[in-house]
């Protein structure tokens, strides 16, 4: 065996340890959910992983059963939901079908979070290893940065499409301009688009500020080199998405944008800790934040003390001057201070994004700076001072470690969805309709509908879909009249729902039968006095209104 064939294996188990690595930090931190994945769910995370447990099972069903996978009636009956417009995450949902299948929606959620963490976090590594530095150690802490960020970490709990991030760093890699080049570019391009449009669009935002920063003799050559290429991948990611983006923005139940309200980052926020951190602490950073899944610029004062350190050391190379801008920049952008979001947050695409995650472009900015801070490290002869190099970054990256997501058991799905109870009350066409129905504060309902395979429609929840006259995008559907009542005697209201309301909203809604989980007098009592008396079949309470 000769040296190159010795150092090609070297260099190719190293790859092995380092994803090993990557992998087992990615279980470490999901293991409270891999307890039982069909029985738990991440608390710090709302009602997000009933909607994208309920995803992954809609598009199992609809494909298996021959239906149009970008839309279903299933959800918000009768008008139905938009599934490209939402983020169903088609390019893993799909070929994880037989895992949703034989082992349940709850398996394909920790394989989605988990692979996701440490899929990225290896793409990143082999990114920064292959044409940012000579150091196998330093391209590994540097995309440990990137793959288990704190923000990363934060979205974790909620939004797979913010952590499965394996493409953009396969997009960055260095490739020949050409044909080839173009077809793996635009391929590429149009799974990301299955996976996750937003964090796309925040990529070539911090692709076309890496440009500018670079000046525009560059960007000029690159132009004059890769335009054509470019081109050519932008029509083949086109034609290949053409037909799904279409039924995305102009099918039935689309919207025009997403409305959020102001949602920037707190500048305090940069120097702090997030919550699920060694040095977090919940209430404060909540404090910082929209929610615990929104902590997108929690990177540390210390981690930002050493970025700093590192720009000044490695000034005179200009990639680092360069990193170095793109961080304060998408910071800048983030931070709700007047900046040059104020001329870009109406235009088409950014109209909809949380502009706090903006922050997430300084995340591969950071983590290659650390890398290229850690190769200079190994390469100084000075012991004395790689070692107090080492121990600086250490006493950096410790506070932010992520610790293990909290996960609880979920509540048991009634007897009556569970083992089919509900065919008895609920004929074909009809909608089950839970009170109150399902929405993004509580969506429950739709595990339910999974755990009964789908059999009936349920009215309004959890979803995002065209709201209001204007038809601007929102979170869950217009409630209905008796939708709203039944909300405010679940709060501890008066029940002030007539009769007529009631009847006129079961007809809209199709309804076979209207269900109550028990331990909840008051809204009994309401649809007591509006329905007659209930039933209590399989754990729920139960009105059959479907013969009426």
């Amino acid at each position: 065996m000769n040296v190159e064939t010795l150092v090609r294996l070297r260099v190719r188990t190293l790859d092995v340890v380092v994803g090993a690595g990557f992998l087992l930090a990615a279980v470490v931190l999901l293991w409270r959910l891999w307890v039982d994945p069909n029985g738990r769910y991440l608390v710090d995370g709302g009602q997000d992983q009933e909607q994208w447990q309920w995803f992954f099972a809609v598009t199992a069903h609809q494909v298996l059963g021959g239906h149009n996978p970008l839309f279903s009636t299933l959800l918000n009956h009768p008008l139905g939901v938009n599934l490209m417009a939402n983020t169903a995450m088609f390019g893993l949902g799909a070929p994880l079908i037989p895992v949703t299948v034989l082992l349940g929606a709850g398996f394909t959620w920790a394989i989605v979070l988990t692979l996701g963490l440490a899929g990225s976090a290896f793409a990143w590594y082999w990114l920064f290893s292959r044409q940012l530095v000579a150091s196998r150690t330093a391209a590994a802490a540097g995309a440990a940065f990137c793959g288990f960020a704190p923000a990363i970490i934060s979205h974790a709990n909620a939004h797979p499409n913010f952590v499965v991030l394996a493409v953009i760093p396969l997009l960055l890699l260095r490739r020949p301009p050409g044909r080839r080049t173009a077809v793996t570019l635009g391929l590429l391009l149009a799974y990301q688009v299955f996976l996750g449009e937003e964090i796309m669009l925040l990529a070539a935002t911090g692709l076309a500020i890496f440009g500018v920063l670079h000046g525009p003799r560059d960007g000029l050559a690159f132009c004059r080199r890769y335009l054509p290429t470019l081109a050519l991948a932008a029509a083949i990611a086109l034609a290949v998405t053409a037909i799904p983006l279409a039924w995305q923005f102009v099918g039935p139940q689309s919207y025009h944008h997403l409305v959020h309200g102001p949602a920037a980052n707190d500048p305090a926020a940069f120097t702090a800790f997030s919550s699920r951190s060694l040095a977090g602490d919940p209430a404060q950073a909540g404090q910082l934040s929209m929610n615990p899944t929104e902590e997108n610029a929690f990177f540390g004062w210390p981690l930002l003390i050493v970025a700093l350190g590192i720009t000044i050391a490695l000034r005179r190379r200009r990639p680092v001057r360069i990193l170095a801008g793109l961080t304060i920049i998408a910071a800048w952008l983030s931070a709700g201070v007047p900046s040059p979001w104020l001329l870009i947050r109406h235009l088409p695409l950014y109209d909809s994004v949380i502009e706090s995650r903006l922050a997430l472009i300084c995340v591969p900015a950071i983590g290659a700076l650390l890398a290229l801070g850690i190769d200079r490290l190994r390469g100084d002869d000075a012991g004395p001072v790689r070692r107090l190099g080492y121990a600086v970054l250490a006493a950096a990256l410790l506070p932010i470690v992520p610790t293990p997501l909290i996960a609880q058991d979920r509540p048991e799905t009634p007897a009556f969805f569970a083992h089919g109870l509900w065919r008895q009350y609920v004929a074909a066409g009809r909608s089950v309709v839970p009170a109150p129905p399902p929405d993004p504060g509580n969506a429950v309902a739709m595990g339910w509908q999974v755990a009964a395979g789908f059999g009936f429609a349920l009215p309004e929840g959890y979803f995002v879909g065209p709201r209001g006259p204007s038809d601007s995008g929102g979170y869950g559907a217009d409630p209905r009249p008796t939708a709203t009542a039944l909300r405010q005697v679940a709060a501890g209201g008066e029940c002030a729902l007539s009769e007529q309301q009631l009847h006129a909203d079961l007809d809209y809604w199709k309804a076979g039968a209207v269900v109550l989980d028990t331990g909840q007098d008051g809204l009994r009592t309401c649809l007591d006095s509006l329905l007659g008396p209930a039933q209590l079949v399989g754990g729920v309470w139960v009105w059959p209104v479907g013969d009426r």
